[in-house]
């Protein structure tokens, strides 16, 4: 095995740790699945998980973790623009 192979092997593992973590989290009710960091932890994980199935030729299970990554990275950006809105909202305090 090369140290590339080993690198790919390892982001793999990563990705799949975040993204049953971010399910177990959630299905525990430890975490929302409307907060930024069960976001965050899909769109790593599909993104880690899209490298290692792609290195691996695994092209149905790619179109998946980019699917995955892509649902996580919108919802990421739908959070931050929400925030920003409900920032701009208030009024000033002085």
């Amino acid at each position: 095995m090369t140290s590339t192979d080993l690198a790919i092997e390892i982001i793999g593992w990563i990705g799949s740790a975040l993204c049953l973590g971010a399910y177990l989290l959630t299905s525990m009710g430890w975490l929302s699945g409307k907060s930024a960091l069960y976001q965050a932890m899909n769109f790593v994980g599909g993104a880690t998980l899209a490298i290692n199935v792609l290195w691996h030729r695994a092209y149905p299970a790619a179109l998946l973790e980019i699917g995955w990554a892509l649902i996580g990275l919108a919802a990421l950006i739908g959070l931050a623009r929400a925030r920003h809105i409900s920032e701009r909202a208030r009024p000033n305090r002085k």
